[in-house]
């Protein structure tokens, strides 16, 4: 290659950095990827990965997933984690592949088990395909990424004239003594084809009990779970139960 191709070549690539800060959040992401004219027709690198992190069971379960890019080249990945002060002691995070099924957006998964608390840890998925590669940062407490998996065993009944909402803990969660939960409860229903909702909670235990509910009318119950200080967001809504009120009072 001559002086020229060579300086063309290096004009032609040009490399472009979003950083986003998030006060408060303890969230620092940092996206790289290169924006090639491709004056010489090498391929272009991967897409960065669009990652998310979360911890589902405080603090031994944490999992961070990106999707797969649709119609894009066979990817390699490589994952790593470390805390932000301790540069030096760099941890692989376990790949999972992307299930099978056509149907459904193909994650890419890596799992960390047993992370410190009270600790800014720094994840890196590098995205490389023909010697091209895509990286992005995050940094991230666990205190700010809990998202406990929903609770379980939703049931709803009526007792007396009340109706009676008990459930079970996400059965992942696995230091209840240490790290409890609180919930929150969220009933549906269609009024002239318009649907209404109503947000109870927090409750502590794994039962409540609700009265003034129309007669007659048909609900849908879900409970969330959250960390009971308030760290994180609340889980997935669990699975709906319904359940047709008689036409008395409850």
């Amino acid at each position: 290659m001559s002086g020229q191709d060579t300086r063309a070549a290096v004009i032609g690539w040009t490399a472009l950095a979003l950083l986003t800060c998030v006060h408060g959040g303890h969230m620092l992401d940092l996206l790289r990827a290169a924006t090639p004219t491709n004056p010489l027709g090498h391929p272009d690198p991967p897409p960065v990965p669009r990652v998310r992190c979360w911890c589902s069971s405080y603090p031994n379960a944490t999992v961070c997933s990106w999707p797969e890019p649709s119609h894009s080249p066979p990817t390699r990945y490589v994952a790593t984690c470390r805390e932000r002060h301790r540069e030096s002691v760099i941890k692989p995070c376990h790949l999972v592949q992307p299930g099978s099924s056509p149907s459904s957006e193909r994650l890419w998964s890596c799992h960390l088990p047993n992370l410190r608390l009270l600790t800014d840890h720094v994840i890196n998925v590098t995205a490389i395909y023909s010697n091209r590669s895509s990286s992005y940062l995050s940094s991230f407490m666990l205190e700010d990424i809990l998202k406990p998996d929903p609770p379980v065993d939703v049931q709803v009944s009526l007792k007396a004239k009340s109706l009676q909402v008990r459930w079970s803990p996400p059965p992942t969660w696995a230091n209840m003594d240490i790290f409890p939960l609180k919930y929150h409860i969220r009933y549906q229903w269609t009024t002239r084809g318009i649907l209404k909702s109503v947000g109870l909670g927090p409750f502590e235990s794994t039962t409540a009990h609700l009265k003034g509910l129309a007669p007659g009318r048909s609900y849908l119950f879900q409970v969330c779970a959250k960390e009971l200080l308030g760290l994180g967001e609340c889980s997935r809504w669990s699975s709906a139960v319904k359940i047709t009120l008689p036409r008395n009072n409850v």
